[in-house]
């Protein structure tokens, strides 16, 4: 909702994992951009899943005015989110995997919400941040301008960039067979793993600086319009790591919410920092998600293909895991978790 003075209310929501360090640079980058932008009244959420590593502890300390829910497990990425949403007025339900959006079943978790007497409810506008990521200059306030003034669009993301100020992609075309075989068997030449064939969008359209329409942006910096959320129901937290917010842009597309790049919002992203802690289970997690996709929005035939081509991936990855530890690249150890790993997706992926 808008208030009568004209300002634009915005909640926005980190969820966070043992990443203490990151977290403070994000939520400090966040309140100097919300600075630059008086219009919005914005609100934002720190959700820590259970870090133990102070995170919690931090954000009490050094942000007093961000509400703060500490849970007490890790509900994933959607989980968190969600229980963020739902504390912002938006229905319990979650998206299941056929298609629609359906009550969980699951009792709402009493979480205890710092601040929550001063929270805005009915917020117009939503921005998913990850806590290893950095607003730059007024680029929330870009964002959410760029909604304001197009009130058909669901939702928008940045322009990412890494830590040295070089680019990195942040909006997405919905995936396909061919990034598929891109991701398990990197192409020759390299460079068509920056182009359309794998999904990405033209670099010329960022450096245009116009705005431009895309499938998904990256949950890593995701600002979208309530309307659209109420129409496509909250994250599926059957997901729980990776490929979430593809599924939600998604549904969102499909209920009529179309998204765009706003490249005057730039972002820092240092991308990874939570997976890389557990890299075998990081690994499972990737392969459940994409499953969990194609099950949703592929047809039958689509799936079949997808499955081979994520078994064959998987064997060549074996392959190469035996070879590396034969020239001792890699230790017994890490060679026994790798293949590990790829047979667990083989018979993820065999009832395909």
């Amino acid at each position: 909702m808008t208030d009568p003075a004209g300002r634009t209310t915005l909640a926005i929501i980190v969820v966070s994992y043992k990443v203490r360090e990151l977290l403070r640079a994000c939520l400090a980058a966040t309140y100097a951009s919300l600075a630059l932008s008086p219009e919005l009244d914005a609100a934002v959420w720190v959700i820590d899943n259970a870090s133990a590593d102070g995170s919690a502890e931090m954000v009490a300390a050094e942000f007093p005015q961000a509400h703060l829910i500490a849970s007490p497990d890790n509900l994933g990425f959607a989980g968190g989110n969600n229980a963020v949403l739902r504390a912002l007025g938006f229905s319990g339900a979650e998206a299941q995997r056929g298609g629609g959006a359906e009550e969980s079943g699951e009792a709402e978790q009493p979480f205890v919400i710092r601040n929550s007497q001063f929270a805005i409810p009915n917020s117009q506008f939503v921005l998913l941040l990850n806590p290893d990521a950095e607003p730059i200059g007024d680029a929330i306030g870009q964002m959410a301008g760029f909604l304001a003034a197009h009130p058909e669009v669901g939702g928008v993301g940045a322009q990412l960039q890494y830590p040295d100020g070089s680019f990195q992609h942040g909006a997405f075309r919905f995936p396909g067979l061919l990034q598929l075989w891109f991701d398990l068997f990197p192409p020759r030449p390299r460079r068509l793993l920056d182009s359309r064939f794998n999904g990405r969008y033209p670099r010329s359209l960022y450096a245009v600086g116009r705005p431009f329409p895309i499938d998904f942006a990256l949950g890593a910096s995701l600002m979208v319009r309530r309307e659209a959320i109420e129409a496509a129901g909250l994250l599926d937290k059957g997901y729980f790591m990776y490929a979430e917010e593809v599924d939600w842009c998604w549904r969102i597309q499909r209920a009529g919410w179309p998204f765009f790049c706003v490249p005057a919002a730039r972002v820092i992203h240092h991308g990874g920092a939570s997976t890389r802690q557990f890299r075998s289970q990081s690994f499972l997690n990737l392969w459940r998600s994409r499953q969990r996709l194609y099950g949703r929005f592929y047809g039958p035939a689509r799936r079949g293909l997808a499955a081979w081509i994520v078994r064959l991936g998987m064997r060549a990855e074996l392959a190469r895991t035996q070879a590396a530890a034969r020239r001792g690249e890699i230790t017994a150890a890490e060679s026994d978790a790798r293949a590990a790993a790829a047979q667990a997706v083989v018979q993820l992926f065999a009832a395909h």
